[in-house]
């Protein structure tokens, strides 16, 4: 990419989408372009198509998706399938038809089957059922990285589809309803904290910033015990869903960001599969760090780092999801690329960020 070159980041402001622009500019890219949800609505086909007419981006990076952990795919399945179709439709078409040279899209290590060969290579790629809590999650991310696979294959583009594995980081997502396992953890053992040594002025100032089911800090003590109750948060203990049991890797999002921007810079269509490849799959490429948790001991890790010194429960009637999803990243080291942040530093920096 050149230094000049109109770079498009759609959902800039996200927890991928804003280390992706970050990283750029640290690199010395000047022409970067990105536009807020009420600016641009990325279903709305006729305001994406508009969008590519007047700005003409020549790199895109569609790092913009309708997302959420476990309880959230699970009870929004509609929502979760069809936002993210519209999504990809919409700017890999108009990218195809606007000429853009370059297009990453951003995927999920969900779209592996839940009882696929661990640690996970590309070849994994439907070989099995899917888990059924992010399944239609999972089938947008397909159709997305075929969508990318097919309009290089037919009409000779350059589209890169990356599998991140777990991501966590600056502006991450804290919604105690729809957020990932890490954000949601941390908070939790943050609030608890703060209940246990009776500092309900931090509560508040918690709740004024992400409020909960409509209940901020200036609700009376009583609602804001209620509700935090609900979500099992109480001062002597912190209650989280499953078993503890199920092993997670997590990659921190600057990284994922550097991981991307290296992709973009250094690899194109034709170095993700072998030469003279018949049938030419699995063209996408995974982005993790190889190394695994179990959501047990990342509690404990958490707990550690805020110093929380009441008890951390596991509900058991709530499900786990899939046990084990741990990706083999050999691909993109092959291509150069490592990660360095292990995720005792990455916890220590998230909590840090959520402080601040």
């Amino acid at each position: 990419m050149e230094k000049n070159a109109k770079i498009y980041v759609a959902g800039h402001r996200g927890l991928v989408g804003s280390a992706i622009w970050k990283n750029l500019e640290a690199k010395g890219y000047t022409n970067l372009v990105g536009r807020t949800h009420a600016e641009l609505d990325l279903q709305d086909a006729q305001a994406v198509k508009r969008f590519f007419d007047e700005v003409q981006p020549e790199y895109v990076f569609l790092a913009a998706a309708h997302v959420g952990g476990i309880m959230a795919n699970n009870v929004y399945r509609a929502d979760f399938i069809c936002n993210n179709l519209q999504i990809q439709q919409n700017v890999i078409g108009e990218s195809y038809r606007h000429g853009v040279k370059k297009l990453l899209f951003l995927g999920s290590t969900c779209i592996y089957p839940r009882d696929a060969h661990q640690p996970m290579a590309e070849t994994e790629l439907l070989t099995g059922p899917l888990e059924y809590t992010n399944e239609p999650y999972a089938i947008a991310k397909i159709a997305g990285l075929k969508m990318c696979e097919s309009y290089n294959l037919q009409y000779d583009t350059n589209y890169i589809a990356v599998m991140p594995t777990n991501l966590y980081g600056p502006n991450d997502n804290f919604h105690l309803e729809r957020s990932h396992v890490l954000p949601a953890m941390i908070r939790k053992i943050h609030l608890a904290q703060c209940l246990l040594h009776g500092d309900l002025e931090a509560v508040r100032k918690d709740l004024n910033a992400r409020p909960v089911e409509g209940v901020d800090g200036e609700a009376t003590e009583e609602a804001i015990h209620a509700i935090l109750a609900k979500y099992g948060i109480t001062g002597e203990e912190v209650k989280l869903w499953g078993t503890g049991k199920p092993m997670r890797e997590f990659l921190w999002s600057e990284e994922m960001a550097d991981a991307s921007v290296f992709v973009m810079e250094r690899v194109d269509f034709k170095d993700t599969y072998a030469p003279g490849t018949k049938e030419i799959r699995n063209c996408h490429i995974n982005i993790g760090t190889g190394k695994e948790i179990s959501i047990a001991d990342l509690a404990a890790l958490i707990v550690k780092t805020v110093g929380y010194e009441g008890r951390v429960s596991f509900d058991t009637s709530k499900p786990d999801g899939t046990m084990r999803k741990l990706t083999d990243p050999s691909k993109l080291h092959a291509l150069g690329w490592q990660h360095k942040v292990e995720i005792d530093e990455g916890v220590r920096r998230m909590y840090a960020w959520y402080l601040s």
